[in-house]
């Protein structure tokens, strides 16, 4: 597995840092993403929310993206790809800052609104880091490209996941030292805020390529005009539906990974809970690398549908079976997560050419997904009292990503 970490080929000694700069944007906006699991725990005691209101964390989260995802899209065509990812990063950190205020006033939607910040700054980065590294090379080779940066951004999910139960989560009864439990968030995030804007900096000061500063040259043709196109291509909307699901039950499944395991082994603390949402995080990593090196061999499309239908079995069974054989499942679930993403993404936007900017935006708000089945997995758990039949919802949406594999191979063949 070390091949990979060689520069692609006919990659430029000048590449390199700007490569290195841009994949480990993969790494910090997975400490963005995982750290809300861990948030959603925390807030539900703080605020005695009930897992729909808890869910709310994730909604207003990918609520950014789907809002600022076009945005995003119209600012790097006319700026470039470095330029948005500054600006991603601006408002990573100043999402990321607005944590300390938010905590000193003990309010619920002053979080909502800093994590909603947040996930405005990532649209920027998403739409611009994705479609940059499936460019920076043969279009032959994108998905595989692509898994492999995006293999980094569950080393930062764990990282997300680590800090949040070291400095963030509490085994202290719901109610007790309010303020205090409040005040936790506020280091973590007053660290990642400066970072980022440090980070920021670095990319500023590094010479990169003119295909990262470059507006976008699109010889005339409006952006309207390639939405309206991109609006008649079966395969691109069929993996925007994908991304939407698959997003939704990863989001999902991640989300009450502490909370499912706590119902299904009760007795179970937060903190040794968060453990099994951890080793999730580590098995999706191991699945990023195996499905890289699996690319070699296999065709993504009938890898991908393969995984997803493997996903779908997992979550159906930790719906019906619950205790240590349920998490086990759901844990599992991830391995099968770990190449949906990247393969579904550079899959629907193969061959777009100069609309690639377009239809990455349309991919990026299919990001949305996040933000709708955590909601319906808490609804559904609120009416039935029964977090483990909320799995259900993931596995229904890991067969939306099957049929995507299938349709698109029948396609492409």
């Amino acid at each position: 597995m070390n091949a990979p970490l060689a520069p692609p080929r006919g990659m430029s000694a000048a590449r390199v840092v700007p490569t290195v700069l841009i994949v480990a944007l993969f790494f910090l906006w997975g400490v963005a993403n995982n750290l809300n699991d861990v948030l959603i725990t925390h807030f539900k005691g703080l605020f005695s929310l009930g897992d729909f209101g808890a869910g709310l964390v994730q909604s207003a989260f990918y609520l950014g993206y789907f809002c600022l995802a076009i945005p995003a899209a119209l600012f790097m065509r006319a700026y470039g790809y470095r330029a948005a990812v500054l600006l991603g990063l601006g408002l990573y950190g100043a999402g990321a800052l607005l944590f300390w205020p938010a905590a000193s006033a003990l309010s619920y939607p002053a979080f909502l609104t800093a994590l909603f910040v947040i996930a405005s700054g990532l649209a920027f980065l998403e739409t611009s880091a994705n479609p940059l590294i499936a460019r920076l090379g043969s279009a032959a080779t994108a998905s595989r490209r692509l898994n492999f940066a995006q293999a980094f951004n569950p080393l930062g999910s764990i990282t997300g996941v680590l800090i949040g139960r070291a400095f963030i989560l509490s085994d202290a009864p719901p109610g007790i030292d309010r303020a205090g439990q409040a005040a936790a968030v506020q280091i973590p995030y007053l660290v990642i805020g400066l970072g980022v804007l440090f980070w920021a900096l670095l990319i500023r000061l590094a010479p990169f390529p003119a295909i990262a500063t470059a507006p976008d040259a699109d010889e005339g043709v409006g952006v309207a005009a390639d939405f309206a196109e991109l609006a008649r291509m079966p395969r691109f909307l069929v993996g925007v539906l994908a991304q939407f699901f698959y997003v939704g039950a990863q989001v999902g499944v991640w989300s009450f990974m502490i909370r499912y395991t706590i119902v299904a082994l009760p007795g179970t603390p937060a903190t040794q809970a968060a453990g099994y949402l951890t080793a999730s995080l580590v098995v999706f990593m191991v699945g990023r690398f195996v499905g890289a090196g699996l690319m070699g061999r296999i065709r993504p499309l009938p890898l991908l549908s393969v995984f997803a239908a493997a996903g779908a079995a997992c979550c159906g069974f930790a719906a019906l079976a619950g205790g240590m054989a349920g998490v086990v499942a759901l844990v599992a679930s991830s391995f099968f997560m770990s190449i949906m993403y990247p393969t579904i993404f550079a899959e629907a936007v193969d061959g777009l050419g100069t609309r690639t900017k377009a239809a990455s935006a349309l991919l990026v708000m299919a990001i949305i997904g996040g933000a709708v089945f955590p909601a319906v997995m808490g609804s559904v758990s609120d009416s039935t009292g029964s977090i483990v039949r909320a799995m259900l919802v993931p596995a229904v949406c890991f067969l939306v990503v099957l049929l995507f594999g299938l349709f698109s191979a029948r396609r492409s063949a």
